[in-house]
């Protein structure tokens, strides 16, 4: 393919992760067309900017024509979608997001963030690490990051390739975890927590996406672990004969007031992230970054000025008494790092953790046992949900009872988005932490404008 003449036609190009491919390849040369039946912000007004957004909204069988070099099919679109079918009958060459991201890819060496919980972020460590240090690489980060206008970057000059491997399906036509299209020279594994059970119905399945991943990196390549995770440390020494294998686990470190002082090899380094998990996947970070020529020195000294990944506990307003923070845990094993980071941060304060169960998994009410004392190191905890959600997700529908077996402990199950906001507004907040914690919006708060009414309310 001539990469600064060949056509790529995105079918379902509004996709949070479709979008950013799309602008990555035109800014890269390629002519970019693309369709979609619903084009919602921020990737309409980014894909308008770059001029590549489409014309009309819907598919167009008549937009697929023997000229396209490439057809990208996203996990939006069905197995009979007219363009789809088009492009099969033309005999077109079909990838999926991630076998695409492989072909930009190959001839480069590919760092893979995989896990359950933690990717984004020791993804987003990274990168701010060869940032500070000028060092440039390619990447694909599944979530959006400040500073960023684009979350994929393509180039011919980089010869590192950062990829965020997420586990869930690659096209309606191809399902296979994404994660296993990529063929990593450098892995890391954070953590396995069951998730996705609408895909993968056991955790033995589940971890058995992972197996298959480290077999799949290359030869004389090497997998990063976590070792105080049981599933993952299984694998780090069940590959270490094939593999180079490299080991890390949670650092010692001191809580301060404006977040922790790591200790690391005799020396100090003041960070502005707080809590275990935290540093824990920046010691992942670091050993990764390790791998491509960065030292232990200049990769912890670079993190100093890191505040965090984009929605994770990301800070909303404070003042001397309030604090409030949004984070986007909603699995069990995401839920309790970071309830447990928070009041580890803030253990004189009262920290009430409010989440959302938003995604399909955890509506469900088999995996609601999974949540089980989830958020017991909340001085208050409240588990909301939307029942027309369950609806429209077409599950069983639960009631307030089941969740609160489900979490245990002294949860507070609410259902409707206004019994959350009367709650909030009428309790005392000063001396106290709100941690918000959603995939979702919980229909739509307005975090902003909640934290700054609360802040009028303490002293």
């Amino acid at each position: 393919m001539n990469a600064k003449q060949g056509r790529v036609h995105f079918i379902a190009i509004g996709g949070s992760a479709m979008h950013n491919l799309a602008i990555a390849l035109s800014r890269k040369g390629f002519l970019v067309t693309g369709s979609d039946d619903e084009v919602f912000e921020p990737s309409k007004s980014r894909l308008d900017k770059q001029g590549i957004l489409p014309e009309k909204i819907g598919w167009n069988a008549d937009s697929i024509d023997s000229g396209i070099e490439a057809v990208i099919l996203g996990m939006h679109a069905r197995i009979d979608n007219l363009e789809l079918l088009k492009a099969k009958e033309l005999n077109l060459p079909i990838y999926s997001y991630p076998e695409y991201l492989y072909e930009q890819s190959k001839n480069k060496k590919r760092i893979v963030i995989g896990g359950s919980h933690g990717k984004t972020t020791i993804t987003s460590m990274i990168l701010h690490a060869v940032n500070e240090l000028n060092i440039n690489v390619d990447y694909m980060v599944g979530a959006q990051l400040e500073g960023y206008d684009c979350m994929v970057k393509l180039t011919d000059e980089a010869d590192i390739m950062l990829l965020e491997g997420d586990e869930y399906l690659s096209s309606p036509i191809d399902r296979r975890p994404k994660f296993h299209l990529y063929k990593p020279n450098v892995a890391i594994i954070s953590g396995i927590a069951w998730d996705h059970i609408n895909v993968f119905p056991t955790y033995e399945n589940y971890v058995e996406q992972f197996a298959i991943f480290c077999k799949l990196i290359e030869p004389n390549g090497t997998l990063v672990y976590n070792t105080e995770d049981d599933s993952v440390n299984s694998l780090g020494i069940e590959f270490s004969e094939q593999i180079k294998t490299v080991a890390y686990q949670t650092p010692s470190y001191t809580v301060t007031e404006t977040g922790t002082v790591l200790h690391f090899e005799s020396k100090d380094y003041p960070l502005q992230i707080f809590g275990g998990h935290n540093l824990q996947n920046l010691m992942g970070a670091m050993m990764v970054a390790k791998e491509i020529g960065i030292s232990s020195d200049e990769f912890f000294s670079a993190m100093e000025s890191f505040t965090g990944a984009g929605k994770r506990l990301e800070k909303i307003t404070e003042n001397d008494s309030f604090v409030m923070y949004k984070d986007f845990a909603h699995s069990p094993s995401k839920l309790k790092a970071t309830t447990k980071a928070v009041k580890e941060q803030y253990s004189n304060r009262i920290v009430v953790a409010c989440m959302e169960l938003h995604t399909f998994s955890s509506l469900k009410k088999e995996f609601l046992p999974q949540y089980k004392d989830a958020m017991n190191e909340a001085d208050v905890a409240i588990v909301y949900y939307s029942p027309e959600v369950v609806q429209h997700k077409k599950l069983a529908p639960i009631s307030k009872e089941l969740v609160a077996n489900g979490f245990g402990g002294n949860v507070l199950v609410m259902n409707k988005t206004q019994e959350v906001m009367d709650f909030i507004y009428q309790r005392d907040w000063n001396n106290s932490v709100l941690l918000m914690m959603s995939s979702g919006n919980f229909d739509g708060i307005d975090y902003a404008a909640l934290g700054e009414e609360l802040l009028t309310k303490t002293n």
